[in-house]
């Protein structure tokens, strides 16, 4: 085992690593399938901001962005139109048809309605509002902010110190209502969305996403644990004697993530993304988590059980018989509550019974990979099903394409769009399909239907299993009906398959390839005696890469993105034809070939003649004679 380490050394030493961070294992699963470069539209900035917050606005193609140089740029020609703020922007929420901004002020939070530009020309300032308990006082202070039907939802301190952090409602046409001071811990506020119901739009609520401090203080227990809360679009509060523009519908559960049988959880909530549906049962809650062992994972939740726990889970505390109406019910008057209801909300908030995802006993998708953002789109494929992608953005500027196919999440790709500085925010622009990203330096669109990486052949379009993609007449194309797919398993025999049936027509052109064209081989003289090495590419980190010698094989080794065949020593058996092999479901296909041919050496020096393959034949010396130095070194310890 300690040779293993010792080789494993001298290749990371010589051939700059063998296994990067940046670069995935062959045939993990939990690995992108392939990795491309960051080929998108993109405005850089001249100085470094933070980008935190942001809005796009997809029928209008424009995008509002927090800093002290940029407001809001076009999508299509990134065009700066506003001039420089003197305060820094917080919140930018779309307010029906405007636009609601608040900023620190000078640490005097304030936030402005703004009716919409015309002709890109400035926003012009409608209303204004004092902003404290909107806005934080200070940037970097955690905040969130949600607009429902003219009513601003929103948590923010209302101090410079960053605390007395709550939940409330303010700046709109309803009462102003907040938290009761004992409800929660310290929390960080992550996300907060609103289900529509639209046969029963006063039974609708607002679903607020946090983690808080943990009372479990027990050596083992996380110091965070996460939670999902909610409260009635129609709160409006408590009676003038008893809880009066306080919550009197807020509810809270523990949002559970992890292997319950394990009693291991990923504690610590990072992100939200609500796909909403037009059957509010249907409604999921992507959410990302990390623990304490610094691993990332995605559970996936249904409105509709978290409703089921907020409906029938006993309160936390609380043992006598549950009054009528249930506490946390929607009522048209909550200022006529009975105090008995009213003091189970406020005393015991908290329910029994955990909220657990749809994969009850384990996360949908875990990983090593750091992920800090999440946005998930619904997809068309060419069969007329719906696929849902996650779009997860690394802490080191790349972004996987996951599919969720059944419960198992498939890594489509990588996508590496800044080597310097992280993803700030991440929207979906599901009409357009692409994704608008901010980094500190610049703001780039990434377009999801990019399908020119498969378009080798009709196998390589298949097996990518990407929804946004389909193998056409004119190749791999974006999805269109009668186009080939195998969504659900990346079996390539659709392709010979469809080409006998001659589907829709999609298989009539002459350029086209049901598999990769056969490849030419490279020739190489060599010399006896000599260490050599042959390379060839990895396409994809889901396949198993062979070397074929005559009737011998042997397996890869794995140098960042290349295959490698090390001979430590030429001989008369090494020479002769090999064959780079990928294999990968139901399909194989060559991507190098060599021929090597023994060179007649000369009396006055072995390699004065051998100079077609320069280049591999230096760096190998050097290797051959630091590893047999390594593990020379080793047996004699």
């Amino acid at each position: 085992m300690k040779h293993c380490v010792h080789i494993c050394l001298c290749f990371a030493v010589h051939f700059k690593m063998v296994f990067s961070k940046d670069v995935p294992a062959l045939g993990s699963k939990n690995s992108p399938r392939l990795l491309i470069p960051g080929l998108c539209d993109q405005y850089k900035y001249e100085v470094n901001q933070n980008h935190r917050v942001f809005s796009y606005r997809e029928e209008e193609q424009e995008l509002y962005v927090r800093g002290s140089d940029i407001d809001k740029l076009n999508a299509n020609n990134y065009s700066v139109i506003e001039d420089q703020c003197k305060n820094v922007i917080t919140i930018i929420e779309k307010f029906q048809d405007d636009m609601f901004v608040c900023g620190t002020n000078g640490h005097k939070p304030k936030c402005w309605k703004l009716s919409p530009a015309v002709k890109n020309q400035t926003n012009d300032i409608e209303e204004n509002y004092e902003g404290a308990g909107i806005s934080p006082l200070v940037y970097t202070h955690n905040c969130l902010s949600l607009t429902v039907d003219g009513d601003s939802y929103t948590a923010a301190p209302l101090d410079i110190e960053g605390s007395s952090l709550q939940f409330r409602r303010k700046a709109g046409k309803r009462t102003n209502v907040w938290m009761y001071d004992s409800w929660l811990s310290e929390p960080t506020f992550i996300s907060a969305s609103w289900v529509k119901r639209r046969e029963d739009p006063d039974n609708e609520k607002i679903y607020i996403f946090f983690r808080e401090k943990n009372s479990d203080h027990g050596p083992d227990a996380d110091p965070w644990i996460s939670r999902v809360a909610r409260v009635c679009k129609t709160d409006e509060g408590g009676s003038k004697r008893f809880f009066q523009n306080m919550w009197t519908s807020f509810l809270k559960a523990r949002l559970v993530c992890g292997f319950p049988d394990e009693s291991l959880y990923f504690n610590r909530l990072q992100d939200i993304y609500v796909m909403h549906a037009d059957d509010w049962h249907q409604t999921r809650v992507y959410a990302l988590f990390t623990s304490s062992w610094n691993s990332t994972a995605v559970c996936i939740y249904s409105i509709e059980m978290i409703e089921k726990i907020f409906e029938n889970s006993t309160f936390k505390g609380f043992a006598n018989e549950i009054p009528a109406p249930r506490p946390g019910t929607c009522v048209s008057d909550s200022k006529s509550l009975p105090r008995g209801t009213v003091n189970v909300v406020k005393d015991h908030p908290e329910m029994v019974d955990w909220v657990h995802s749809l994969q009850s006993k384990a996360p949908f998708y875990v990983s090593n990979y750091n992920y800090t953002k999440i946005v998930v789109d619904r997809v068309k494929g060419a069969d007329q099903q719906v696929y849902n992608v996650l779009l997860l953005a690394t802490d080191t500027g790349k972004i996987h394409k996951v599919l969720e196919t059944g419960s198992e999440p498939f890594i489509i790709l990588e996508t590496q769009i800044s080597n310097i500085s992280s993803i700030q925010a991440m929207m979906l622009d599901s009409q357009k399909k692409k994704i608008v990203v901010g980094f500190s330096d610049k703001i780039s669109t990434v377009d999801l239907q990019k399908c020119e990486k498969y378009n080798a052949s009709c196998a390589d379009c298949v097996l990518a299993r990407d929804p946004y993609c389909a193998w056409t007449k004119s190749g791999c194309t974006p999805s269109v009906l009668g186009g080939i797919q195998n969504i659900k398993d990346g079996h390539t025999s659709v392709c010979s398959q469809n080409k006998a049936a001659n589907v829709s027509g999609v298989l009539t052109r002459s350029k086209r390839q049901i598999y990769s064209p056969k490849i030419s081989g490279t020739v190489h003289s060599v010399p006896e005696g000599v260490p050599f090495y042959l390379s060839c590419p990895i396409e994809s980190y889901h396949a198993k890469y062979t070397w074929k010698h005559g009737s011998h094989e042997r397996p890869c080794l794995q140098m960042l993105s290349n295959c490698l065949h090390l001979i430590p020593s030429m001989g008369p058996e090494n020479y002769g034809e090999y064959e780079c092999v990928s294999t990968e479901k139901d399909y194989s296909k060559t991507l190098k070939k060599y021929h090597l041919k023994q060179q007649q050496e000369k009396q006055e020096s072995r390699f004065a003649d051998f100079n077609l393959n320069d280049a591999p034949i230096l760096a190998p010396q050097l290797f051959w004679i630091l590893l047999q130095t390594a593990v020379l070194w080793e047996i004699l310890r």
